[in-house]
């Protein structure tokens, strides 16, 4: 499966670069593109100070020119998008493919005192349940945010689905460098998958905080081991994914089968 990260910083209302790297991920032969957290809406504290109808215009000028997109280059696209409805804002992720549509309204949030997305969004505080999954040539996904990779609830509901692939668009900073790439790689050999990080580039600063988003996109094997990893400045990065690694990886380890046997007593 090849798939492929496009790392920016936010974009606004241009689409220059998306149409410009959509065609060359295109003719490398992309099946999934993968995009991270608040390029193609402001970042969470600029959101905070615009109109909804704002926020709902340019998520419409975004999401057309994604389905265009998704269409023209028979590819499917996973780009997180803030969505208004009724006047009420939602932190989703979009999943736009050749012929479709869909939409994960992210379920669990960041709610620190400095940057409380939960208090901002009106997404539904109920009971976890599993990210969009999806399935390509074969070859099973998962999307889950950024911050949802560390909640063991999360995990627990797509476990029993044999996922090949997580995608994890995100929107890192501060001094997380280290600790974000030791998770993933954590989460990726612990449940023997893929996980395709993207996470965005830029900068924004407010009077208490520099907030500098600082890439590193990149590509676990479901061994744990880093395979594929950007810098920090604006590039597209295509990697190869085999499911038959996922296969053989979970054969060797041998931690999903420990775990079945037990549900059966």
């Amino acid at each position: 499966m090849k798939a492929a990260v496009l790392q920016l910083s936010a974009q606004g209302m241009s689409s220059t670069k998306l149409y410009n790297y959509i065609r060359i991920a295109n003719k490398q032969g992309v099946k999934v593109l993968l995009l991270g957290e608040y390029i193609l809406n402001p970042f969470f504290k600029e959101l905070q100070t615009l109109s909804t109808s704002m926020i709902q215009e340019q998520a419409a000028h975004q999401s057309n020119t994604l389905k265009e997109l998704a269409s023209t280059y028979n590819m499917t696209i996973i780009a997180p998008l803030v969505l208004v409805k009724k006047q009420k804002v939602y932190k989703t992720i979009a999943k736009f493919s050749p012929s479709s549509t869909s939409y994960y309204q992210q379920q669990l949030l960041i709610n620190y005192s400095h940057w409380n997305e939960e208090k901002f969004f009106d997404n539904e505080m109920k009971a976890i349940v599993s990210p969009l999954v999806f399935k390509i040539d074969g070859f099973k996904f998962a999307v889950m945010s950024g911050f949802e990779l560390h909640f063991d609830n999360i995990w627990a509901q797509i476990s029993p689905k044999n996922i090949d692939c997580v995608l994890l668009p995100s929107v890192s900073t501060f001094d997380s460098y280290e600790r974000w790439k030791a998770l993933i790689l954590s989460r990726a050999f612990t449940h023997n998958c893929y996980i395709l990080r993207a996470n965005r580039i830029g900068a924004y600063t407010d009077k208490d905080y520099d907030w500098q988003f600082y890439g590193d996109s990149l590509l676990a094997s479901p061994n744990g081991e880093l395979l594929e990893h950007l810098g920090n400045k604006e590039e597209l990065m295509i990697v190869d994914m085999s499911h038959t690694d996922v296969v053989h990886s979970r054969r060797a380890w041998g931690f999903k089968d420990s775990i079945n046997k037990r549900s059966i007593l």
